[in-house]
C-alpha cells in the first residue's frame, strides 16, 4: 500500500474545558477521497482548519507528502500541495471565471499582485486557465464576471483554482453547501471524474454525495473519531446509527 499523503497523529485543538478535536488520528492514501461526517458541533471545521495551517493544534501532528507540516504556516502548506475550498466561497466577483483562474496560477509562479492587471493579456496564463475551467464544465462561463455564475457554478469555479495551484491534497469543507439537487449532482459527477487523480479530504452534511464518492468515511462526533471505515462499513454500523447517521443511511 502507498504511504498515506496526509497523517494525523492524537490532533487536539481545546478552547477552554472544551476539546473540539480530542486526539483525532486518520490517513488520506494517495488519489483516495476521504470524507469526514459529523453532526454540527462535531469539529469538522476546526479539524479543517488545523490541517490547513489556519488554526495551531494544541497537540499531535500533521504529516504531508511525507513532512512534519503541524507549526508550517498556511502559505507554506500551500506552496507543499496543500489546496482548500472554503465553505464559503472565495472567489472575485468583478473577474472573469477565466481571470481568476489566472490569477491563481500566477500566484503559482510566485508573482506578486502588481502582475494582475497583465493577465487578461498572458495568453499560456489564459490557455491555462481555460483548460483548467473546461475540465469542471465551465468553458461557456469563461468570459462571464464570476459574481454573476450561480451557486453552483461559483463551487466548480472554486475548484478550478485550486486545481490550478496543481495540489498533492484538496481539502472540500463543504462543496455542496448552499447548491441545489441539480448543481450538487453537477459536483458530484466533477469530483468523481477527478477521483484517483489527486487526493480529497472532504467534509461535507449531503449523505449522498458522501456514499456516492467516498473511498472511506471517518465519523467525528464530539471532537473524537469513532469509527472509519468504507461506505458500506459505515452504513453497517450499529454504533455509526446511534451516534449519528440515524435513518439517513437507509
Amino acid at each position: 500500500m502507498a504511504d498515506p499523503i496526509l497523517q494525523l497523529r492524537d490532533l487536539t485543538k481545546a478552547y477552554g474545558a472544551l476539546k473540539v478535536t480530542d486526539h483525532v488520528s486518520l490517513d488520506v492514501l494517495p488519489g483516495e477521497i476521504h470524507a469526514i461526517i459529523g453532526p454540527n458541533g462535531a469539529g469538522k471545521t476546526t479539524l479543517i482548519g488545523q490541517i490547513s495551517g489556519s488554526l495551531r493544534p494544541d497537540g499531535g501532528s500533521i504529516r504531508f507528502a511525507g513532512e512534519d507540516v503541524t507549526h508550517l504556516p498556511m502559505h507554506a502548506r500551500a506552496r507543499a500541495g496543500l489546496a482548500r475550498s472554503f465553505q464559503i466561497t472565495e472567489i472575485l466577483p468583478a473577474f472573469t471565471a477565466r481571470e481568476n483562474v489566472a490569477l491563481a496560477l500566477q500566484a503559482k509562479q510566485g508573482h506578486s499582485f502588481r502582475f494582475l492587471r497583465n493577465v487578461s493579456r498572458d495568453r499560456d496564463l489564459n490557455d491555462r486557465a481555460l483548460a483548467c475551467l473546461a475540465e469542471l464544465g465551465l468553458s461557456h462561463r469563461a468570459d462571464l464576471p464570476a459574481g454573476i455564475l450561480s451557486h453552483g457554478e461559483k463551487r466548480a469555479l472554486e475548484l478550478a483554482i485550486a486545481m490550478a495551484c496543481e495540489p498533492k491534497l484538496l481539502l472540500l469543507d463543504e462543496p455542496m453547501a448552499g447548491t441545489g439537487r441539480e448543481e450538487t449532482d453537477r459536483l458530484v459527477e466533477v469530483l468523481g471524474q477527478l477521483k484517483g487523480r489527486y487526493a480529497m479530504l472532504l467534509v461535507e452534511h449531503d449523505m449522498s454525495a458522501v456514499f456516492a464518492l467516498a473511498d472511506r468515511i471517518s465519523v467525528l462526533v464530539y471532537g473524537q473519531i469513532i469509527e472509519t471505515g468504507t461506505p458500506n462499513q459505515i452504513r453497517a454500523s450499529t454504533k455509526v446509527r446511534e451516534a449519528y447517521l440515524g435513518e439517513e443511511a437507509a
